[in-house]
């Protein structure tokens, strides 16, 4: 299961987080974007980092390690695709604070902006 890209609690609840032209941005319920970015936010904390493996890659490869050996079985499963998920609070120079749920793309567009 995927990133949401969305806003879990707080201020914008509900409201997709999209990344464009490499800046990341929460939809409102109006249709403006709140740009995330160092012109409007005062600090962001990660929360969370989720790395979820592909179930199905890290099985199959697995279960061929899985012929090589214990330490066979070990790297098949190490190997496979990592996806990531990241909890991000955010605290708004207007004082509004969000929590948002957003995958790699939009993670590192955040990062990037708020340096």
């Amino acid at each position: 299961m995927g990133a949401k890209n969305t806003v879990i609690a707080g201020n914008y609840q509900g409201c997709s987080v999209t990344v464009s032209c490499g800046v990341a941005a929460i939809i409102t319920r109006a249709g403006k974007r709140e740009q995330i970015d160092n012109f409007s936010v005062e600090s962001y904390e990660l929360i969370n980092n989720e790395q979820h493996k592909s179930a199905v890659s890290g099985i199959t490869r697995g279960l061929v390690g899985g012929m090589l050996g214990p330490v066979g079985a070990v790297a098949g499963v190490m190997s496979a695709k990592n996806k990531g998920t990241y909890q991000i609070a955010i605290k708004f120079k207007n004082g509004e604070k969000s929590l948002i749920e957003v995958d790699d793309k939009i993670y590192k567009a955040i990062i990037q902006a708020c340096f």
